[in-house]
């Protein structure tokens, strides 16, 4: 009798155990609450904590088998969008792979000393996939790691993304093909050609992926791992909401290496990373002209605090392509090391083309050695390669306002600012308080067409 009576309780505990575990349908969602000096909602991120682990080593892969490698990690995360919600382990040890692309509820993690070699080879990066080149939406290579309308997803662990740059570097360059291919697109965007039609892959265009891109997904988190080498912008948030970016580091001296790209998203929270890369630590778009007038989406409540930059052109840049729009960015508490060779603390730049607007922008609380032009750099003219490539179709101009830094030393500059507003709209309302620097080779203040500039 005392035999099946303990029998009937051991199954009705495993029973209970295993309801239990059934009932994980989905990663915890937790919430955010950021300090900023606007309205901005709580950020949703979820937690994997109660979720399976699938190790990919159970899949199949091999260290050195780049096939087996990557087919291992497609199925384990296959098994765990099915299981509801998974964790994905990527164990300790040097691991080849091809493109990954991620699905709902999936944490990919990084054991600690882990090492994921993304392969150099375009052939490993297609078919082609639903993503943009320089705020223009086509069909191109995978980034490295894509999520394309996905919800609940993390890239998590103390290990390390590595690009291998063998032939991605040798696109760096833009001979005449490549700038052709560009001023196709350019005028398949601004005619608005539909996407699909905008195959950007072939033998001369050399459009370059980007590392990690989430595209119009919601509650992302990406912590703790190293990412080093990317072919272009490291980290892109496209069309997303709800981003948190933590302990990250990035390093990647390659062309176009920004460090997080943010473009038409909301509600990004990139904190307590360390950017040691060839562009700007954060760039802040929302697309380019008719292509982001049609998808009329402002990246809006953007946060970065508490983050190192050792290398990189801006720490925080914003544009030139804006034409959806940028609102509420908060830079916080972050530090620029002695000897990052940087342009600028701020920078906007934009042209006749873009429309958009800039508003409600704050910086405070920033440290900076030695800055080869400014504090803030605003230029309404900037065109790069395109000014003589294609013309203006469309001029929309870009109003920008509000620009309020205030708590920013720096040892050296040739200005603290540079403001050129276009005589037929002038930039409004930029407030500095306590700014600082040492030396100051050229002169304080270099401005055209501003209204209202406020200095304490």
């Amino acid at each position: 009798m005392r035999l099946v009576l303990l029998f009937s309780i051991v199954l009705l505990l495993s029973c209970k155990e295993e309801k239990t575990r059934l009932a994980i349908t989905s990663p915890i969602i937790e919430e955010i609450a950021v300090d900023t000096p606007f309205d901005m909602p709580n950020i949703k991120i979820p937690n994997f904590a109660d979720c399976d682990r699938f190790i990919i080593s159970d899949f199949g892969a091999v260290k050195g088998n780049k096939e087996a490698t990557s087919k291992a990690i497609k199925e384990a995360i296959e098994k765990a969008n099915k299981n509801g919600c998974g964790v994905v382990v990527i164990p300790k040890g040097e691991w080849e792979t091809k493109k990954i692309h991620l699905k709902s509820n999936v944490n990919l993690h990084l054991e600690e000393n882990a090492v994921l070699f993304f392969s150099e080879d375009p052939e490993d990066y297609l078919p082609t996939v639903l993503t943009t080149w320089e705020g223009m939406e086509c069909y191109n290579y995978s980034p490295l790691i894509y999520a394309l309308q996905c919800k609940n997803i993390a890239i998590t662990g103390k290990g390390k993304l590595k690009a291998k740059m063998d032939v991605w570097k040798t696109w760096f360059s833009r001979p005449k093909a490549h700038m052709q291919s560009l001023k196709r697109l350019y005028n398949l965007a601004s005619f608005d050609k539909p996407v699909i039609e905008r195959q950007m892959v072939n033998d001369s265009a050399h459009f370059r992926p980007q590392f990690i891109q989430f595209s119009r997904s919601e509650n992302v988190l990406l912590e703790g791992v190293t990412i080093e080498n990317s072919p272009f912008w490291t980290i892109h948030p496209y069309l997303s909401k709800n981003v948190v970016i933590r302990d990250v580091k990035v390093k990647a001296h390659g062309h176009n290496n920004d460090g997080v790209d943010p473009e038409m998203s909301q509600n990004v929270l990139i904190e307590n990373c360390i950017f040691d890369q060839g562009d700007d630590a954060i760039a802040i778009k929302s697309g380019r002209n008719q292509d982001a007038w049609r998808l009329n989406t402002p990246s809006k409540n953007i946060v970065m605090r508490n983050c190192i930059m050792k290398n990189g052109h801006q720490l925080l840049a914003i544009g030139s392509e804006l034409s959806g729009g940028v609102e509420n960015v908060f830079v916080s508490n972050c530090k620029v090391i002695p000897g990052a060779s940087m342009f600028h603390l701020v920078y906007i730049k934009t042209n006749e083309r873009r429309g958009g607007f800039v508003n409600n922008i704050h910086v405070n609380n920033i440290e900076a050695g030695s800055i080869k032009k400014g504090i803030l750099g605003i230029e309404t003219d900037v065109l790069y390669q395109w000014r003589d490539l294609v013309p203006t179709l469309e001029k929309r101009l870009t109003p920008i306002k509000n620009i309020y830094l205030e708590n920013i030393h720096a040892s050296k500059a040739q200005y603290l600012s540079l403001i050129n507003g276009q005589e037929e709209l002038p930039i409004e309302n930029v407030n500095f308080v306590n700014i600082e620097v040492d030396t100051v080779l050229q002169g304080q203040y270099f401005h055209n067409n501003i209204e209202g500039f406020s200095e304490n």
